[in-house]
């Protein structure tokens, strides 16, 4: 069924590179492990493609990290307001920010990080190879990698995350030998995910599995294809080569299951309406008590949420507007669960400041310094919408004790 290759039969334009050539239903894979960093990985996928030696060429990328790569021009069609509107904000200044480290190395090393994928996809296509995406998405990675941990190992990921792409330092050689093993979401997610067996499985384990299907999947349509390139971060080489050797359930079930998001947690659901009936609970219970304490109950609620979430969207220099909105919507937002003020907020202040193009195009150099995001105004959308939040969410603890406190000095 499988077979592996002895190293005397790698093409010589591979020598002395990571390789692994397997061999499985007829197929020749030969997997090349590349440093995402490295002029010699560019020029090894270069030579190997120009050998004439392959059929078809698989690279470890999925749909939107090629257009990112390949169409940098395509963030200028980024729409804020459906970001806002599906509530993938947190989702896109991620990616945002792997973006942005992504150029910080490039003017550090000389060289775009993932030039040596670029390399693979211009190579072949420019031979009339077809070119395989063989990757999950980005996406569907980050959201089984955030539903498989608990919300404190989530705050912990994000903080370290957030702090590690904003600093100003230099980047360490030792960060840059990370990134010799894998790709940007493993250097970024693998200090995290080393310490965290769910966290290996969605980023790592996972992908590994899920590039193996797609590789079975992609050779079965095309039954012609018989010695196949692919092109893979050196930290995936041994994980891919297994799977590829184990497998044995249909392709297209595995890349099935391994594309489907995990379900929402119920509990966030539950605590929300549970907060919608404590607090509309406190109000009657007030008014039960006396006009005087019903009315201080809703009017600290009213104070507590609105200031704080006006003061949060301030902080982001927000327009007036937008400050107003937030004021406004902060009481309201917490006993709807749908709607967020954050969402308000923002959204005012895309309206009444519209990006322009150029905001778009220095995005990725903005975003590099603290500073960048309150100056640029598709980045000061995001910030109003996280710090408009926050605001709103210590309000709402803040007059929810309020409430607790006068319950039991009744």
């Amino acid at each position: 069924m499988f077979a592996t290759m002895s190293e005397s039969l790698f093409p010589p334009s591979l020598a002395g590179q990571p390789v692994e050539t397997i061999e499985r239903d007829g197929v020749r894979y030969t997997l090349l492990g590349t440093a995402h960093v490295s002029h010699a990985s560019v020029e090894a996928v270069r030579a190997a493609i120009a050998s004439g030696q392959f059929d078809a060429v698989a690279v470890e990328l999925c749909e939107s990290r090629q257009q990112a790569m390949l169409e940098p021009e395509r963030l200028q069609q980024l729409d804020l307001l459906r970001v806002l509107r599906e509530g993938k904000v947190g989702m896109v200044a991620a990616q945002l920010l792997l973006a942005s480290y992504q150029s910080r190395l490039a003017e550090q090393l000389g060289i775009e990080p993932g030039a040596e994928l670029k390399m693979a996809v211009t190579q072949a296509r420019e031979r009339d190879l077809p070119v395989w995406l063989i990757d999950r998405e980005v996406g569907t990675t980050v959201g089984r990698a955030y539903g498989a941990v608990g919300f404190w190992q989530r705050m912990l990921l994000a903080s370290g995350l957030l702090a590690s792409l904003l600093s100003r330092e230099r980047i360490e050689e030792h960060e840059i030998e990370k990134l010799k093993e894998g790709d940007m979401l493993d250097s970024a997610f693998r200090e995290f995910a080393s310490q965290s067996q769910p966290l290996y499985t969605a980023l790592i384990a996972e992908r590994d599995a899920y590039m193996a299907a797609r590789l079975r999947e992609e050779t079965a349509r095309d039954g012609t294809r018989r010695n196949v390139l692919v092109v893979i971060g050196a930290g995936h080489l041994q994980g891919l080569r297994a799977a590829l050797a184990e497998q044995s359930e249909p392709p297209e079930v595995l890349v099935a299951g391994l594309r489907e998001r995990p379900p929402p947690r119920r509990w966030p659901k539950w605590v929300g309406y549970g907060l919608i009936a404590f607090v509309l609970g406190g109000f009657v219970w007030g008014f039960t008590q006396g006009r005087e304490l019903g009315t201080d109950l809703i009017l600290t609620w009213i104070l507590a949420t609105g200031v704080l979430g006006a003061l949060g969207c301030a902080a982001a220099a927000g327009h007036p507007a937008s400050v107003a909105a937030a004021f406004v919507a902060s009481p309201i937002t917490p006993l709807h669960p749908a709607l967020g003020s954050g969402t308000v907020s923002a959204a005012v202040e895309l309206f009444v400041r519209k990006p322009t193009v150029a905001d778009f195009g220095r995005l990725r150099h903005d975003l590099d310094s603290w500073r960048g995001w309150w100056h640029n105004r598709v980045a000061r959308v995001l910030l109003n919408f996280f710090l408009t939040s926050l605001g709103t969410a210590i309000g709402v603890w803040l007059a929810g004790a309020r409430m607790i406190n006068a319950m039991f000095s009744a």
